[in-house]
C-alpha cells in the first residue's frame, strides 16, 4: 500500500475517524478465519426471500420494456457481456459462467486473487499490473441476472432459468466467505443483494430449492458482513445508502433472518438521515455529480417502494428531496440529457445491461412517478425499472428564460431565446465535493456548459477511470480541463490521491438576476493571493462573460471544451462553432492568443470522455495571457438557416 495514500488519508481524519479506523482494522484482523466459511450462514427455512411487490410489477411490463428485455437477454444468453466500455471475453451458453470468470480482468486478461486470499489482504487501491478493479467488481454485481430473472418470469424461458441457476452456484463455490475480491467494499455487497433479491423476488418460484438456499445464505453472509463493517466518516458518501438500501431490503426480504428487525429499523433511520444529507434541499447532490446523485436516488426509490408496500412509508422530507433531485435534473439537461458533472462510474441499481446515457433522466422520471407527479424531463430509453416504478405522466413543456439557481448545491442556470434559438448555460459556484475528502469532486469551480436548441456545445469533460487511470485520472479531474479559467497552470483544489483532495477551493453566488450571473472562488488565495470572479451576462445576441483576478498579474489560461461533434474554425480573434454545415455561435477571446487542441497532446486537452472507459478527441479551445484587467469573452448566437428570430 502506498505510503503516500495514507498520509493524505490521514490529513483528513478527525480524531474520532482515526478511532474508528483502529477499531475496523482490529475487526478485519479477528474476522479472518473466524467468519470465514458457508456453514455458519445456513439457513433452517427454504423461504423464498421476496421485495413485496417487485413479481406483479414486472408483470406489468409495456410492450416496450418488454422488447428491451429480449434485447438485452438475447446478447446475455449469446455469451456477450459489457460495461464500462469493455466487452468481456464470449462465452458459449453452456460455459458462461466459469469460475475464472469471475476474477477476469477483461483489459489486461489477467486474473485477480480469488477464495485463496482474505478480502482486506488484497491492495486493489495501488494494484497497477492486474488492471483496474471496478471491472471484476462490476460482473459481480450479478446485474445481469436482473433481465434475465425479468425474462424467466413474463415467458417462464427455460434457458434464462438455467443461466440464472448456473451463474448463482457458479458464483457461489467461487466465492466463499468471505474470501476474494468481491468482499472487501461495501457498496459492492449491497449492489449484489439487491440483484438477487430481484431475482428471488420476480422469479423466484421458477427456480429449484438448491438455487433459493444458495441466495439465502449468500444474502445472510452479505447482511452479516455489511452491518460488521459499515462505512463511516470520510467514507459515508453514496457507499453508506447503499449499504442500508441492502440492509433494509435483505430485512424486509428475509424476515426470519436473525437480526432482521433491528438491521430493518437502523437501516431506514439510516437511509432517511442520508439521503437528507446527501440531497440537498434544492435538489443538488452534495457530491456534485448528476449521475452519484441518481445512483442514491435509485437506492432510495427501491427501499421506499418496499416501504409503501409494508405500509411504513418513509417520511415526508424522503420524498421532497427525490422530487428536489428530478427538479433538478430537469433544469440542468438539454434534450432530456444531464451533463456529466464530476463523476460518474455508470452505477446502476437496477439494470438491463445496456448502454444508458439518459440514466438521470431515467431517475427522474421514476422519482415522479414515485410521487404521482407529472415530469418535466424528457423521457428516457425502455427499461425494467419502468415496470418496477412505474411510468410518470409527461408534463407539458414550459418555455423558460430567466435565471434559476440552485443555491444550496451551487449552479445557476441561465435560459434565453437568442435568434430563434433556446440556449441553457448551466454555470458552476458550488463546493468542490462531499465530506472531507471530496471523492467524486472535479476543480471545476466557475465552469459553464452551454447548449443550444438542445444541443451539447460547451461540455464537461466526465471521468474516463478510476484506479487505473492514472495521470489521465488527474487530468479529467483538474481544471484545465474545464471550462473556466486557470492560474498559472494549477489546479483550483489540489489533488492527494485518486479520491482525495488535500485543499478545497470554496465558490459562491454573489449575485443573480434574470440576465446575469456573478460567482468567486478562492483556491487561489492560498498560493497566489489571487480571487477568481466571473459573470455571465445575457446581451441581445448572445453571452458576455467576465473573468477578473485579484491580485498581482498572473499567467492565465482560459479554457473552452467543445463537443467532440462540434468544429472550429479560427478567424483572427474569433472561433466559429458549427456542427457540420450548421453554424452555432461566434467566439471572440480577450485577443488572438488562443489555441484549438482536438486530442493534440496526452495531457494539454483536447478530450472528452462520453462514457467510463472511453475518450475521445474533441475540440479545446485555449486562450493564454495575463490577468491584471477583467477577461471579456463574447458569444454570438447564430440564426440557424431558414428560422425566423
Amino acid at each position: 500500500m502506498s505510503l503516500s495514500w495514507y498520509v493524505n488519508r490521514l490529513r483528513n481524519m478527525s480524531p474520532g475517524e482515526l478511532a474508528h479506523r483502529v477499531f475496523e482494522k482490529s475487526r478485519k484482523l479477528s474476522s479472518k478465519t473466524r467468519h470465514e466459511g458457508w456453514a455458519r450462514f445456513a439457513q433452517e427455512s427454504d423461504d423464498i426471500p421476496r421485495i413485496p411487490g417487485l413479481n406483479d410489477a414486472v408483470l406489468q411490463a409495456s410492450p416496450a420494456v418488454r422488447e428491451a428485455l429480449d434485447r438485452s437477454c438475447a446478447a446475455l444468453l449469446g455469451g456477450r457481456f459489457s460495461a464500462l466500455g469493455v466487452a468481456w471475453p464470449e462465452r458459449a451458453l453452456d460455459a458462461l459462467f466459469s469460475v475464472d470468470i469471475w476474477r477476469l480482468d477483461p483489459v489486461s486478461g489477467l486474473s485477480w486473487q480469488g477464495a485463496d486470499a482474505y478480502c482486506f489482504d488484497i491492495a486493489y487501491r495501488h494494484e497497477t499490473r492486474l488492471g483496474d478493479v471496478k471491472y471484476v467488481w462490476e460482473f459481480n454485481r450479478l446485474q445481469f441476472l436482473q433481465p434475465l430473472a425479468a425474462k424467466l418470469a413474463l415467458d417462464d424461458d427455460a434457458v434464462a432459468r438455467r443461466a440464472i441457476e448456473d451463474a448463482i452456484e457458479s458464483w457461489y463455490r467461487a466465492h466463499p466467505p468471505f474470501r476474494g475480491l468481491v468482499w472487501n467494499s461495501g457498496i459492492e455487497l449491497a449492489l449484489r443483494s439487491i440483484s438477487l433479491l430481484i431475482v428471488s423476488s420476480v422469479c423466484g418460484s421458477h427456480l429449484s430449492p438448491d438455487t433459493i438456499r444458495r441466495i439465502r445464505e449468500i444474502l445472510a453472509a452479505h447482511a452479516f458482513w455489511l452491518t460488521r463493517f459499515p462505512s463511516r466518516f470520510s467514507s459515508a458518501n453514496n457507499h453508506l445508502i447503499a449499504e442500508a438500501a441492502g440492509e433494509y431490503l435483505i430485512g424486509i426480504a428475509m424476515p426470519d433472518l436473525a437480526g432482521a428487525d433491528a438491521m430493518v429499523a437502523t437501516a431506514r433511520r439510516t437511509l432517511e438521515a442520508e439521503i437528507e444529507n446527501q440531497i440537498l434541499p434544492d435538489g443538488v447532490p452534495a457530491e456534485q455529480s448528476p449521475t452519484y446523485g441518481a445512483f442514491s436516488i435509485e437506492f432510495a426509490l427501491l427501499a421506499g417502494l418496499a416501504a409503501r408496500q409494508i405500509d411504513d412509508p418513509f417520511g415526508p422530507v424522503f420524498e421532497a428531496r427525490l422530487l428536489a433531485f428530478a427538479n433538478w435534473i430537469a433544469a440542468i439537461s438539454s434534450d432530456g440529457t444531464a451533463p456529466a458533472i464530476c463523476d460518474d462510474d455508470e452505477g446502476r441499481v437496477i439494470a438491463v445491461c445496456e448502454p444508458e446515457p439518459r440514466y438521470p433522466a431515467s431517475i427522474a422520471n421514476a422519482a415522479m412517478a414515485f410521487a404521482g407527479v407529472p415530469s418535466p424531463v424528457a423521457a428516457s430509453e425502455p427499461h425494467l425499472r419502468d415496470a418496477v416504478f412505474g411510468e410518470a405522466a409527461a408534463r407539458e413543456p414550459q418555455v423558460t428564460t430567466g435565471v434559476t439557481t440552485f443555491s444550496e448545491g451551487g449552479y445557476s442556470v441561465l435560459e434565453a431565446r437568442i435568434a430563434g434559438r433556446d440556449v441553457k448555460l448551466v454555470m458552476d459556484h458550488g463546493p468542490l465535493g462531499y465530506l472531507t475528502i471530496a471523492a467524486h469532486g472535479h476543480a471545476d469551480a466557475l465552469s459553464i456548459l452551454l447548449s443550444v436548441d438542445g444541443e451539447p456545445v460547451l461540455v464537461d469533460p466526465g471521468t474516463y477511470l478510476y484506479h487505473s487511470g492514472g495521470a489521465w485520472r488527474d487530468w479529467f479531474r483538474s481544471t484545465r480541463a474545464h471550462s473556466t479559467l486557470t492560474l498559472a497552470g494549477a489546479d483550483q483544489s489540489v489533488m492527494s490521491g485518486a479520491f482525495n483532495w488535500s485543499h478545497k477551493a470554496n465558490a459562491r453566488l454573489i449575485e443573480a438576476s434574470d440576465t446575469a450571473i456573478l460567482a468567486e472562488h478562492n483556491g487561489y488565495v492560498r498560493h497566489f493571493g489571487a480571487t477568481h470572479r466571473r459573470q455571465v451576462s445575457l446581451t441581445d445576441d448572445g453571452l458576455r462573460i467576465e473573468d477578473d483576478v485579484s491580485g498581482k498579474p498572473q499567467p492565465v489560461e482560459l479554457v473552452f471544451q467543445f463537443a467532440p461533434s462540434l468544429d472550429i474554425r479560427v478567424d483572427g480573434a474569433s472561433a466559429h462553432v458549427a456542427k457540420g454545415e450548421t453554424s452555432i455561435a461566434i467566439l471572440t477571446l480577450p485577443d488572438v492568443n488562443f489555441t484549438i487542441a482536438t486530442g493534440k497532446d496526452a495531457f494539454d486537452g483536447g478530450w472528452v470522455s462520453p462514457s467510463f472507459g472511453i475518450k475521445r478527441p474533441a475540440p479545446r479551445l485555449s486562450w493564454r495571457g495575463q490577468s491584471g484587467s477583467p477577461l471579456v469573452t463574447e458569444i454570438r448566437i447564430l440564426q440557424r438557416p431558414g428560422s425566423r428570430a
